[in-house]
């Protein structure tokens, strides 16, 4: 992206004012570099660039593929910028002001069965038990089966996951405290077998001596001092094929799906799922109310003394 004052002025109110997280303000620089490469085409300054010159962009991300969901996001980065610029008096008007978000399709999000998570982690399991023919080889597939069992058991995002620190391991193992968006805090619980994993894998890494001096849980030699994200997605659908997987179903954003719907498929409360997930609205948990209805549905099939024994209730009623 081109440098400007008022692009370093609004990154830095980003960084300052909303305490924006590492991962939001590197997406909203990707963004811009894109929103400003076909601005430059158009022979547009950033500071002058009018609705209709906006509102090209959009169809331009449009006619290149992008979701109405991928579109939108842009949409709200440039608004929030040109807010600025406008309530700064770098400009003396919002040109995103008449512009509409392009319509969000709701959309169920994919998620594995109990069968296909339980597939996933016996084979990051067994991996961990294989003969290796090097340290470094042992200690990765400790690192998946960990990570894998700790997503598993508490839906964190992937950000939040592969940058836990190494002091998450050394306290109370029952409970794993997490700074998610906005630097704020939650607790989740750990399961038996995630403590366990977590157990193993530090102390192999002690074992082997490895990154003693480091303060991530799952260090690397990388620039940002911990494993990535895309890494963990890279060995995960490796994994995925070896456990017999479409690799294009799973990834670590799946498994946080994976996490919320077998909760409440399994009498979990939304609200608690909610607080489990880091969401600050509640409405963004409802997208799984299609698993709450499907419950309560079997519920009634269940056990309503008016239920048929080969259908259900509505057709029982008579209703269609």
């Amino acid at each position: 992206m081109r440098s400007s004052f008022e692009c370093e002025a609004f990154f830095e109110m980003l960084t300052v004012e909303r305490d924006s997280a590492f991962n939001t303000l590197e997406s909203y620089r990707a963004d811009f570099d894109d929103y400003d490469d076909f601005l430059v085409r158009q022979g547009v300054k950033l500071l002058d660039a009018q609705a209709e010159h906006i509102r090209e962009y959009l169809i331009d991300l449009h006619e290149r593929g992008f979701a109405a969901t991928s579109q939108a996001r842009r949409l709200s980065a440039l608004r929030q910028f040109y807010q600025f610029t406008y309530g700064e008096g770098m400009r003396s008007d919002d040109p995103t002001r008449t512009i509409s978000s392009p319509k969000k399709q709701v959309s169920l999000p994919s998620v594995l069965s109990e069968d296909e998570v339980d597939r996933l982690l016996k084979e990051a399991e067994d991996n961990t038990k294989a003969d290796h023919n090097s340290d470094a080889k042992h200690i990765k597939a400790q690192r998946l089966y960990t990570l894998l069992e700790v997503l598993y058991a508490t839906g964190l995002r992937v950000s939040e996951l592969v940058s836990l620190p190494v002091s998450a391991a050394l306290r109370d193992s029952r409970l794993l405290t997490v700074k998610g968006k906005g630097n704020k805090e939650r607790v989740v619980p750990l399961s038996v077998r995630a403590q366990t994993a977590m157990a193993e894998y530090v102390r192999l890494r002690a074992a082997l001596g490895k990154y003693e001096d480091s303060v991530w849980l799952f260090p690397s030699h990388g620039e940002s001092g911990h494993f990535t994200r895309q890494a963990f997605g890279r060995d995960l659908k490796d994994l995925a094929v070896a456990a017999k997987l479409d690799r294009s179903k799973v990834s670590p954003h799946v498994l946080r799906h994976a996490f919320a719907s077998h909760l409440l498929q399994n009498g979990a409360d939304l609200r608690v799922v909610q607080k489990l997930l880091g969401h600050a609205d509640i409405t963004t948990t409802q997208i799984y109310t299609h698993v709450l209805d499907e419950r309560l549905h079997q519920l009634v099939n269940d056990h309503h003394p008016l239920a048929a024994a080969d259908g259900d209730i509505a057709t029982a009623s008579g209703e269609e």
